[in-house]
């Protein structure tokens, strides 16, 4: 039987991140076990399949990335070690055990031979694998590397750091460039939108601040949601990000002109820790504390057009359901009182 997203893959420990293959449906998850799998995913019904799984990690695996090429893997885990699997059989391929002094935080492939990583202390590497050690090594930011971004030419580098700034480095000329000026809260992501143009950036407090590419110094606009926190963000299109928060709802979020879409899907109660996005753009998927990965149709958003004029709406009303397993349809009278406890009927 044909569903219109996979059915959720279930883990017995809450999956920190994950990661979609660039080119074929496959997942790749980290947990706090510091487990990495491999699952090959589908609509089919009863298909999804774990492929393999490797327990080299001694920590929580705080982050996983397949290479641009789908090949490799990489999975950096609290036991400040990088690992870099092979994508077909799982097998270690390269291992730099003492990578960092800090808990690792987050990785990045920038291409095929050179990746970014960052750690709990504010500190970031950038390593060159045909010299097998880091070329870039810099600590300008004061708390934890949450996420990082790179432009399409593999040049400038933008982490975001839990101090409130954002932070710029050129990979070409190996050398840190600025720091934006701190803003609210923790950055928790990044993201590149309106063609390369803009870089969005997520905060702990629910909001979402926007740079222009040539002026990171400080923030050319804001947009506060009513969530408690961004805590994930993935770009869908040029204009629409989907974000997931503590509050276990992912909204989608166009930016310029600012709106909250609607909901895209939710892991009531449980915390989001990150989102991605399939190829193609058609599917998305979501780990959250109830150690579950959900997948969520995102095919219509490409289509949604955002009018500039902004129409008066009763505030505290349920979010727009976006897609057919989104809680809280805003076309249901009863969608803010039905009960919590089913989401699964929607």
């Amino acid at each position: 039987r044909l569903r219109d997203t996979p059915e959720d893959i279930c883990f017995e420990a809450t999956a920190n991140a994950i990661a979609l293959h660039p080119a074929r449906p496959l997942l790749a998850a980290g947990d706090v076990d510091g487990d990495v799998y491999l699952y090959s995913y589908s609509c089919t019904e009863g298909e999804n399949r774990q492929l393999w799984s490797s327990g080299h990690h001694l920590k929580s695996c705080r982050d996983v990335a397949f290479s641009q090429d789908g090949q490799k893997l990489f999975t950096v885990s609290k036991d400040k070690a990088i690992h870099i699997l092979t994508v077909e059989e799982g097998r270690l391929e390269t291992r730099f055990p003492k990578a960092h002094s800090s808990a690792l935080n987050c990785v990045l492939p920038i291409d095929a031979n050179v990746f970014a990583t960052g750690d709990d202390n504010g500190a970031l590497k950038v390593w060159d694998l045909r010299k097998g050690d880091a070329i870039l090594e810099a600590r300008e930011q004061e708390e934890y590397i949450s996420a990082m971004a790179v432009d399409g030419n593999g040049k400038l580098l933008l982490t975001a750091s839990g101090d409130g700034t954002l932070g710029v480095f050129n990979v070409k000329r190996r050398r840190f460039e600025l720091l934006s000026e701190p803003q609210n809260g923790d950055l928790t992501s990044v993201a590149l939108l309106k063609r390369g143009k803009k870089v969005a950036c997520g905060s702990s407090e629910g909001t979402i601040y926007l740079f222009n590419w040539d002026g990171f110094g400080a923030a050319s606009d804001r947009f506060a949601l009513r969530a408690e926190s961004i805590d994930c963000m993935v770009p869908i299109t040029d204009s629409i990000v989907c974000v997931g928060s503590l509050d276990g709802v992912i909204r989608a979020v166009n930016v310029l002109p600012n709106r909250v879409l609607g909901c895209v899907g939710q892991h009531l109660g449980e915390p989001i820790e990150q989102l991605a996005l399939a190829p193609g753009g058609q599917l998305l998927a979501s780990c959250a504390h109830d150690q579950k990965v959900k997948f969520w149709d995102v095919s219509e958003l490409a289509g949604l057009v955002v009018d500039d004029y902004r129409k008066k709406k009763k505030k505290g009303g349920p979010l727009r359901a976006l897609s057919r397993k989104a809680v809280g349809s805003g076309e249901d009278f009863f969608a803010d009182l039905r009960d919590e406890a089913e989401p699964e009927a929607a």
